[in-house]
């Protein structure tokens, strides 16, 4: 059996009402793919900038995750596999 694995990089970048991130995931066959995500916090919320973070970031996580769907599919058919 052979051990595989990924690598992600999430950044943020925030100010008093923004939280921006960016994330990249490095296949195993050289590819990076790389998205962005952002959240704004109601001036009435909390200061809570990890909620921030983890808006934004599941959100360009989720973007990965299409990315990753739609490059396994493209290969999948370029294999000529019903």
């Amino acid at each position: 059996m052979q051990v595989a694995g990924w690598h992600v990089e999430v950044e943020f970048d925030e100010d008093d009402t923004h939280t921006r991130a960016a994330a990249l995931l490095r296949l195993r066959d050289g590819v990076e793919l790389k998205a962005r995500g952002q959240a704004t916090r109601d001036p009435r919320d909390p200061d809570e900038r990890r909620i921030g973070e983890e808006l934004a970031g599941g959100r360009a996580l989720a973007d990965i995750a299409q990315q990753l769907m739609a490059k396994a599919g493209a290969e999948v058919r370029s294999l000529g596999t019903p």
